[in-house]
């Protein structure tokens, strides 16, 4: 019987060592990332947000920011970067390195931006791993008190007798202010001016200082500001009169249905990538905050109606949002830019 010799081909000393190296580094970067996602946060967390302090969102974001800094053992400092409908926010949290060090606390321009927006830079879904819907913010139209017409009707009748001579500001276009203004100039057949801002809270200013006639406004922080005289409400945008406002009519009492619809909310995403530990740990510690009864006392005194759901749940949410919006959107007759 013919014998076959053993024999075995050894790698080449140089190409072992490359291969054993390599697996070495995968398994050194692998180990790496566990133990960041571990010690998560090991330096302050960044918090966008695409509107001027002292908006809503703003104000929100930073009730949440102070307790969730002490959750998390870290900073969490509130960033603000307003301009385009907060569309340069939420470019810069899409593009910034999933790591969990830099969030986005939005609201809802961050779909409708996507629909007003040939180019808007960033998918609304797509882009970013939803951490937590915080909360609705109900609309409540106001003037300034010395505002020579102390009731919608009023406005209205002037509107009619002179077109374009009422204006309404928003925190930006395609905004949830500017999309309830369009609205009511829709079902209202009058011709409104619009004065965009960079933000809710320069908006409202312009109302209060009489240099524009009314805004549709979050309902946030509105109450101590009728109180203290510097604004009249003149409709709410709830389905019923708020506690809040009872003897302030609802659009609808005054003829103009679907104004809930124009309700904005805020929450917080992180970039696509995010690892599912990390984003549960945020979620965590916003939810520790929401479910104070302090911080809840301190959000309902604002108007705020929290919700606080699962990463799961917003972005179920946020694809039905789309679409709600679209439909507000193409009611109000307003066209893509």
């Amino acid at each position: 019987m013919k014998r076959f010799p053993l024999t075995s081909k050894l790698l080449p000393s140089s190409l072992l060592t490359t291969t054993l190296l390599c697996a070495l580094s995968i398994s050194t970067v692998f180990t790496g990332h566990a133990q960041a996602q571990a010690n998560y946060p090991e330096k302050p967390i960044k918090v966008i947000i695409g509107f001027a302090a002292g908006g809503p969102t703003d104000v929100i974001a930073r009730v949440l920011a102070q307790d969730m800094t002490a959750t998390l053992g870290q900073s969490v400092i509130v960033d603000n970067k307003p301009g385009a409908n907060a569309k340069i926010a939420t470019e810069y949290v899409a593009q910034a390195q999933p790591d969990g060090y830099t969030l986005l606390f939005a609201s809802l321009s961050h779909n409708v931006n996507s629909i007003m927006m040939k180019k808007p830079g960033y998918d609304p879904i797509g882009s970013f791993e939803p951490i937590s819907l915080v909360a609705d913010l109900p609309m409540i139209l106001v003037t300034g008190y010395n505002s020579p017409y102390k009731t919608l009707p009023e406005f209205l009748k002037v509107a009619k007798e002179k077109p374009g001579t009422i204006s309404y500001s928003s925190s930006g276009n395609a905004g949830s202010s500017h999309l309830a203004g369009a609205l009511l100039s829709t079902d209202a057949k009058v011709e409104l001016t619009h004065v965009p801002f960079k933000g809710n809270a320069p908006a409202l200013t312009e109302v209060m200082s009489g240099n524009v006639n009314f805004i549709f406004y979050p309902i946030i922080g509105i109450a101590d500001q009728v109180a203290q005289k510097r604004l009249i409400p003149l409709a709410v945008g709830t389905v019923k009169r708020h506690p809040d406002f009872p003897n302030t009519p609802t659009m609808e009492e005054l003829g103009f249905k679907g104004f809930e619809a124009t309700a904005p909310w805020v929450g917080m995403l992180a970039p696509a990538g995010t690892s599912a530990p990390i984003v549960q740990k945020i979620y965590n510690a916003m939810q520790i905050a929401m479910a104070k009864p302090d911080i809840k006392k301190r959000l309902n005194d604002l108007g705020a109606i929290t919700v606080g759901n699962s990463p799961s749940e917003f972005k179920a949410f946020l694809v039905k949002d789309k679409i709600h919006w679209k439909r507000v959107i193409d009611a109000s007759g307003l066209k893509p830019e």
